[in-house]
């Protein structure tokens, strides 16, 4: 049976050959002619990609994948820190480094002598810490700090989950709700006027209010829609199914409903 020692030889090795992986694909004596030409920007996409490609295997709960998918990402770390060492900006070293003395750092009850906490008071705890942190950076916006490359959705939670930090912010859910009413009737305004403009404008009013209401009700937007999506897809599958055998036939909508229908009763059977 391997000890404790036995492990952390086996991840330093493991961690070290990777490096020297990296290293080779980046090397201009006997490289790979397309690592060599990838830049941050270049990169960037695939490191999202592969984050996604994560969260899938989680939702899959397929383990074989996700241990594939978690060294794909890791993978990504790695490059990037391999580009950064080449500009002599940091290495993989000062990356794990930097974790380490961060970790340590938000988790006092862990590593130091504060007090245990709950759950709900180490958030809170962890946001005043960063929010300390942004101002000894010299931010100059509480909102400064969120991601552009989030996706849209998931950043429109963020940016309102932090400006209701000084009290931006609805009440309750309900208001929430008057407010989507509200734009829901503007962009309705705004199909009448023929003003594509301010459609798109309105539409994006909604998706804002929307992911509002997510933090207000206390859903993750991100995973609400990723699951409509698996949903609309398991039951236009069934519906795909049901109209497999009926080749040439010219299905209208009101067919295709009822398929539709049919596939919800059977998911809820």
């Amino acid at each position: 049976m391997a000890t404790t020692g036995d492990k952390e030889a086996r991840l330093f090795r493991a961690i070290a050959r990777l490096r020297e992986i990296m290293a080779q694909l980046r090397s201009p004596n006997g490289g790979c002619a397309w690592d060599l030409e990838q830049t941050f920007e270049t990169i960037a996409p695939y490191t999202i990609e592969e984050a996604y490609e994560v969260a899938d295997a989680i939702q899959r709960n397929a383990m074989p994948a996700l241990r594939e998918e978690l060294g794909d990402l890791l993978f990504q770390v790695v490059f990037h820190a391999r580009m950064a060492e080449e500009a002599d900006a940091f290495d993989l070293t000062e990356v794990i480094e930097a974790l380490n003395a961060k970790m340590t750092e938000r988790h006092p009850h862990v590593f130091g002598n504060v007090e245990v906490r709950t759950a709900a008071a180490q958030t809170v705890a962890w946001e005043t810490m960063k929010a300390q942190k942004r101002v000894a950076a010299g931010a100059t916006s509480l909102l400064g700090d969120i991601p552009l490359a989030l996706p849209a959705l998931l950043r429109a939670e963020k940016l309102t989950k932090r400006a209701a930090r000084i009290g931006f912010d609805w009440p309750t859910a309900d208001q929430v709700l008057v407010k989507l009413d509200e734009e829901l009737g503007e962009l309705s305004a705004g199909r009448a006027a023929g003003d594509a403009e301010n459609v798109a404008e309105e539409l994006g009013d909604i998706l804002f209010v929307v992911a509002n209401l997510a933090r207000k009700l206390n859903v993750n937007p991100e995973e609400a829609l990723r699951q409509a999506n698996a949903k609309f897809e398991r039951r236009f599958k069934h519906m795909e199914g049901a109209m497999a055998g009926s080749a040439g036939k010219d299905w209208s909508l009101e067919e295709m409903e009822a398929l539709w229908l049919a596939a919800k009763r059977a998911e809820r059977a």
